[in-house]
């Protein structure tokens, strides 16, 4: 590996985790949006979107140059196509983000009603998802990994019970069916996020043991993966790779 090849590896790294750290804020900040329905919150959400629009489009045109240039194979290469995965589902986690923020405009402008559902446990889970997905993508652990993956059940499992909740005051509030179905799309919005951290999960497990996941789970919830694990965080890693081992991604503004 030559010593260019090498300080654009190190680039690409260092960007993914930036925008990692920027997606996780603006996640944070639309939770708390929906808690306390703030409309103000919700127009800032809005607006820093733009800054991970354009931080997903310049990852994206450094990956593409390194592949044209120095025609990576084996772990760089798979390094690459996870980073290009990763940068679009964190990019597609800040457009969720910015419909919960909407969401919230609209509700904080329509008289309020008795009821609401209680998000808080839902948006909690969706964070420490991508947290969790960020982390194992950091260390290179395919533990992490996995426990992403199960745990995007759960959040499923909220959703659907948010979707009955609401579909019954639909039916006892009919005047209200507009605050209700806004409502209703913030937890197919904090669901979306979930899918996309399983997503870069899943791409982690890919660049970790060179194996695609994503249609691999068994009806008993979990995957097998086909290789020893932690075989290739402690044998394999090339050295370019080595400075996430025992790294954090560390953000003062999202503590967990």
């Amino acid at each position: 590996m030559t010593k260019h090849f090498r300080k654009e590896l190190e680039k690409i790294k260092k960007q993914i985790i930036t925008l990692g750290s920027m997606v996780e804020e603006l996640v944070q900040m639309a939770v708390i949006a929906v808690e306390n329905q703030d409309a103000e919150l919700a127009n800032q959400i809005i607006k820093k979107d733009l800054e991970i629009d354009e931080k997903e489009v310049e990852i994206e045109e450094e990956c593409l140059k390194v592949l044209a240039l120095h025609q990576p194979v084996a772990i760089d290469l798979r390094f690459l196509i996870a980073v290009i995965k990763i940068n679009n589902d964190l990019e597609r986690i800040g457009d969720q983000a910015v419909n919960i923020a909407q969401r919230v405009g609209v509700i904080a402008k329509r008289e309020q009603m008795d009821f609401f559902f209680d998000y808080s446990a839902m948006g909690e889970k969706a964070q420490t998802m991508l947290k969790m997905s960020l982390d194992s993508l950091i260390s290179l652990d395919d533990d992490i990994a996995l426990k992403v993956l199960q745990l995007d059940d759960e959040v499923d499992q909220m959703q659907k019970e948010a979707y009955d909740r609401i579909k019954l005051a639909m039916g006892e509030h009919p005047e209200k069916v507009g605050y209700l179905i806004n409502l209703l799309l913030i937890s197919r919005h904090l669901e979306r996020m979930a899918d996309h951290a399983t997503n870069i999960a899943e791409e982690v497990i890919y660049l970790i043991e060179g194996e695609i996941v994503r249609h691999a789970q068994h009806e008993s919830g979990y995957i097998e993966l086909p290789t020893k694990k932690g075989a290739f965080r402690q044998l394999n890693a090339p050295f370019w790779l080595r400075p996430f081992f025992n790294h954090q991604l560390i953000n003062p503004l999202i503590c967990h």
